[in-house]
């Protein structure tokens, strides 16, 4: 169906692809990292991830926008990605949850939406040509023109887009912010002092922490390990984030800083990446990427299979993997690093979303190990 005062549009990639969908609805074109998502729920948690800063979203589900949008599913203060393509949109939500309807909200954003697009054909692409440079543009807005944007955009590779994204200063999540509908409350970490190093932290892991009564303190990017040792806090939580990796050298540095001493540390998704650039690993850019609620990963201690959610374009090389560190995850599509862990300090680390939102919950055990290491350091 065509969207109320929208007109045709087309994404643009950078090796010259076209796709045209019948309602591009925005004010001016976008530019980001072509990028497809292929949970089928969730579409409000991913747009406000951090992590898809500068990536253009293409959403393999039919049909998006059924259940609207709400104050209380974001996972940060804003949308993050600078557009979305979807096949189908649903104009009115159908949901008692629901405060407003998907492509009002993006407009209000001013982020771009493309609808009626053969999402599946854009995906078959970029699973062949990898992720790539692109572009939404509307139908008046000449190829060429377009191109030459896209080719002039910048690169994943390269970009500290954590440092972007992250606070400025620090804050302390509030426990009132968590409803115990969706994440129970327990008393586990009562009276630990937890530190999150923010590097595009979602929510939902501050949620799990605080629900699990810790004390949490949300760090910038650029803090430094010295700021952190004087502030005694129990553990440091690694967060999540977009962009390369091997590029947020602030971040990589302090890490290291903080792999000298004993202050138990949690790595997840970007922080993962940094944990072993800091141990001396090194990190690489996927074909296409992992972006889903699907992903199964094999736990190598136990052989357990977890199926997991999933947001990351870029993976460890274990080459050159130390004695101290281990392989503890690996992931059964591609056989990458899911998981670290020192093995004689409390440092440990996951390549995919613990908490989830969205996704599947069997990785929340993730948070109590964390817990269970800060309370075996304070001993």
């Amino acid at each position: 169906m065509q969207l109320k005062n929208s007109r045709e549009g087309y994404l643009l990639l950078e090796d010259g692809k076209k796709f045209r969908g019948y309602s591009f609805l925005g004010s001016q074109p976008c530019l980001g990292e072509a990028v497809f998502n292929t949970s089928h729920t969730g579409y409000q948690e991913i747009l406000t991830d951090p992590s898809y800063s500068r990536q253009i979203i293409v959403f393999t589900a039919p049909h998006i926008g059924n259940v609207g949008v709400n104050s209380e599913d974001n996972e940060s203060d804003r949308i993050h990605a600078t557009g979305a393509v979807v096949r189908s949109i649903a104009p009115a939500p159908r949901s008692w949850r629901s405060e407003g309807d998907l492509p009002s909200w993006l407009a209000e954003s001013n982020v771009p939406l493309l609808s009626g697009v053969d999402t599946r054909s854009i995906t078959l692409h970029l699973r062949e040509r990898g992720a790539m440079r692109a572009g939404i543009f509307p139908v008046e807005k000449p190829v060429s023109d377009a191109m030459e944007l896209v080719k002039s955009s910048a690169s994943m590779t390269g970009s500290d887009l954590a440092t972007e994204v992250s606070c400025n200063k620090p804050y302390s999540f509030p426990a009132s912010d968590v409803n115990s509908k969706w994440n129970p409350v327990l008393k586990s970490g009562e009276g630990l002092r937890t530190a999150v190093i923010d590097f595009g932290v979602k929510r939902n892991i501050l949620r799990e922490l605080a629900c699990r009564g810790c004390e949490v303190t949300v760090l910038p990017a650029e803090i430094t390990a010295e700021e952190i040792k004087g502030s005694d806090y129990d553990g440091v939580l690694i967060s999540n984030g977009p962009g390369d990796p091997a590029a947020v050298l602030k971040g990589i540095e302090t890490i290291s800083e903080l792999l000298r001493g004993n202050i138990p540390l949690f790595g997840i998704c970007l922080g993962h990446q940094l944990l072993a650039l800091a141990a001396g690993l090194k990190t690489f850019k996927l074909r296409f990427g992992h972006r889903g609620a699907n992903h199964p990963v094999k736990m190598l201690g136990d052989g357990i299979i977890e199926i997991s959610s999933q947001n990351h374009g870029f993976a460890v090389d274990p080459d050159g993997l130390r004695d101290e560190w281990q392989i503890t995850h690996l992931n059964l599509n591609d056989g990458t690093v899911e998981g670290l862990e020192h093995s004689q300090k409390p440092f440990f680390s996951i390549q995919y979303h613990p908490e989830a939102s969205p996704g599947p919950h069997e990785g929340r055990t993730y948070f109590d190990r964390f817990i269970r290491e800060m309370r075996h350091a304070k001993t």
